[in-house]
């Protein structure tokens, strides 16, 4: 969390392999990811880290399996055993009954779901999720966060950029940004489950 111009987005950009840290190092597992070319970057992003934005980034002329089986196409590899794993993870976020669907005939929550499932297509180490509920009404946000908590409660890490209080009170730690510099890192005690 943090004020506009604070760091979160390049904070997010650096974890997500997007942009490469001015000094330091990163480490992914044993990987040290800021000395890796760009092409093994693309390869660290698409097999080792979810992303969920809050524009969803669907391709419109695709259907839901179709979208969440897009990070397997940049990977050259779509085996009828990756199909039925992108079919069973619609079916974890409510979608079975959506499958041949368009993104343009689904709600915004459905199509955040779609998203959430693409990010999991690949098991990552970690799913970053920037603004994930900023275009959901409240009852929507509820479900999506419902889903969050249930996959951090099998022990998929999730990483929330927000400028919403009402979301951050639902996460485990809360880590305050401004100008760059962490504000504040601490347990988020006073956390409210919302498992549905």
């Amino acid at each position: 969390m943090g004020p506009s111009g604070s760091g979160k987005s390049t904070l997010l950009n650096v974890l997500g392999c997007l942009d490469r840290p001015t000094s330091g190092s990163l480490f992914l597992g044993d990987r040290d990811v800021s000395a890796m070319n760009d092409d093994q970057l693309s390869r660290t992003r698409a097999t080792s880290i979810g992303f969920v934005f809050q524009s969803y980034n669907l391709i419109p002329q695709l259907t839901v399996v179709e979208n969440i089986e897009v990070p397997l196409y940049y990977q050259g590899r779509l085996t009828k055993e990756d199909r039925e794993r992108c079919m069973k993870l619609a079916d974890m976020v409510g979608l079975s009954d959506r499958l041949t669907h368009r993104p343009t005939q689904l709600s915004g929550g459905q199509q955040q779901r779609v998203a959430i499932a693409r990010s999991l297509v690949n098991n990552p180490f970690f799913i970053l999720a920037d603004e994930p509920t900023g275009n959901l009404d409240s009852h929507t946000t509820d479900e999506i966060l419902s889903i969050f908590e249930r996959l951090n409660n099998v022990g998929k890490t999730i990483i929330i950029v927000t400028h919403e209080d009402e979301v951050a009170v639902h996460t485990k730690r809360i880590i305050r940004l401004r100008d760059g510099e962490v504000q504040s890192d601490v347990s988020n005690s006073g956390r409210v489950p919302i498992l549905k």
